[in-house]
């Protein structure tokens, strides 16, 4: 994969100059492989670098200006986004290249599996674990509904003995009946009440 920075040996504006040295410098540094194409003296490098750059990155006028990044005929970018990428440490993706070992970009990506608490090499749990745990607590479920329902077998046990005493206090006792109530008289105390009735008349 070539990356190919359009740039413009001969251009009068200094802020387009010193884009096309930033873009140019930051590779170098990274020693990055490109190829500079000069628009400036090439018309078919102008003309091809207006017809690849897409329409959203044109000016109004629609002729996009140096410096224009491409990995091979793919559009990475112009200098605002390449200057984005520089400042989250993301120019290898911008460029599409893999970033090194041991560099910034290759430590965030590293970093960004354990963020979101995953780690791309460890398999996924296998469920049967959580049917597992269902299992546990639906016999948890379970124990408790006996429990309830002991406790309220208990209840319902206390509530019929102090129904059973409160009926009792309040039946009223029997009435003794009158012969129970009335000794029976014996043959012996008739006689002697009817002695004692000859002497009242005597």
């Amino acid at each position: 994969m070539v990356i190919k920075v359009y740039l413009a040996s001969s251009s009068g504006s200094t802020a387009i100059k010193k884009k096309q040295q930033d873009v140019v410098g930051f590779l170098e540094a990274l020693k990055i492989e490109y190829t500079p194409l000069d628009i400036a003296c090439s018309e078919e490098n102008r003309m091809w670098m207006r017809e690849n750059v897409p329409g959203e990155k044109k000016p109004t006028n629609g002729i996009p200006l140096p410096p224009q990044i491409f990995n091979e005929e793919g559009y990475c970018g112009d200098y605002e986004t390449f200057f984005d990428a520089k400042e989250d440490n993301q120019v290898y993706a911008f460029l599409g290249l893999p970033p090194p070992p041991g560099s910034k970009e290759a430590l965030q990506a590293e970093q960004v599996p354990l963020q979101n608490g995953t780690d791309p090499d460890q398999e996924p749990e296998d469920t049967p674990r959580k049917e597992a745990g269902e299992e546990e607590g639906e016999e948890g479920e379970e124990e408790e509904d006996v429990e309830e329902q002991e406790a309220q077998e208990e209840e319902d046990l206390i509530i019929s003995e102090d129904e059973e005493e409160l009926r009792e206090l309040e039946e009223p006792e029997e009435p003794q009946s009158e012969e129970e109530e009335e000794a029976p008289v014996t043959e012996e105390e008739e006689e002697e009440g009817a002695d004692a009735e000859d002497e009242e008349d005597e």
